[in-house]
C-alpha cells in the first residue's frame, strides 16, 4: 500500500491556499444570492403603486420605490455625471433639480444618458419649461456617498462631476431637498434610461464560484497526486541506488 508523503512545503502551500479558494467560491455564491434578492426587490417595487412624494423622506428603505412627480425642472443648475459610456461611446448622465409642486420638495432627477463625443464643445441637451407629470424611481447609491468633485464647486453651471451627492448640491443651492437621486422612466423628457440594476448578474457570480471551486479541487488533486507519487518515486530511486553486490555477498555469506 502506498504511503502518503507530500512534503512540508507543498502541505504548507495547500493549507494556505485551499481554504482561501473555497472561501472565495462561497463568497461568490453569497454575492449571487444578494443580486437575486436585489433584482426581485427591484421588480416588485417598480410594479407597486407609487409612493407619495411628501411621504418619501420618511420611507426607511426607499430603494427602487416608484414615484410620480408633478412639477418643473430647474434649468439653471444642471449636473453632468461623467465617466458613463453606452455601447462603447463616451457620454454623461443629465441630472437636474426638479421642484415637485404638490409637496414643495426639491429632488435631483436623472433624465438619462446622452452622448458627449467632443469635450471641446458643450454637452447638447434641452430643458422643458412647462410643468410635467413624470414617473421615476429612487436610486440609492451602494456604500458610502461620494462627495462632489472639487471642480464642481466652481460658480459655473452645468457642473461636471464624477459622483453625485444630492445633499452637497442642496447645501450649495440652499434648498431643502431629497437625499437620494431619482431616475426617470422612459418618456418625453427622458434621454437614454437603460440603467443596469446590478453591474454583474447573479449568473456571473455563480460562474466565478465554479471557477474558484474548480481551482480548489485541482489544487487538492495535485496535492494528493504528488504526495503518493513522490513516495513511489523515492522508493524506486532508493532501490536503484542499492548496490547489487551487497545482495550477492549476503546470500553467499548465509
Amino acid at each position: 500500500m502506498k504511503r502518503f508523503r507530500p512534503g512540508v512545503l507543498p502541505t504548507l502551500v495547500v493549507f494556505a491556499l485551499l481554504p482561501l479558494l473555497v472561501w472565495l467560491g462561497f463568497w461568490q455564491l453569497g454575492r449571487g444570492e444578494e443580486k437575486r434578492q436585489m433584482l426581485a426587490s427591484y421588480a416588485e417595487r417598480r410594479a407597486s403603486p407609487p409612493v407619495a412624494v411628501d411621504l418619501l423622506p420618511g420611507v426607511a428603505d426607499p430603494a427602487y420605490r416608484h414615484v410620480q412627480l408633478r412639477g418643473t425642472f430647474d434649468a439653471e443648475h444642471t449636473v453632468l455625471l461623467d465617466n458613463s459610456t453606452r455601447d462603447g461611446k463616451a457620454g454623461v448622465e443629465l441630472i437636474q433639480p426638479f421642484h415637485d409642486q404638490p409637496s414643495g420638495l426639491w429632488l435631483m432627477v436623472n433624465r438619462g444618458w446622452l452622448p458627449w463625443p467632443d469635450r471641446r464643445l458643450p454637452a447638447q441637451f434641452d430643458t422643458p419649461a412647462q410643468r410635467y407629470i413624470l414617473d421615476a424611481w429612487v436610486y440609492v447609491a451602494p456604500g458610502a456617498t461620494f462627495q462632489l468633485h472639487p471642480d464642481a464647486r466652481s460658480e459655473r453651471w452645468p457642473k461636471l462631476i464624477t459622483a453625485l451627492d444630492p445633499a452637497a448640491v442642496w447645501s450649495e443651492l440652499h434648498r431643502d431637498g431629497y437625499a437620494h437621486e431619482l431616475r426617470l422612466e422612459a418618456g418625453p423628457v427622458a434621454y437614454r434610461t437603460d440603467w443596469p440594476v446590478v453591474a454583474m448578474g447573479p449568473e456571473k457570480h455563480v460562474g466565478y464560484a465554479v471557477q474558484w471551486f474548480a481551482m480548489a479541487t485541482a489544487l487538492f488533486g495535485l496535492y494528493l497526486y504528488l504526495g503518493f507519487n513522490q513516495t513511489a518515486t523515492a522508493r524506486h530511486k532508493k532501490n536503484k541506488e542499492t548496490p547489487h553486490g551487497d545482495h550477492h555477498e549476503s546470500s553467499q555469506h548465509v
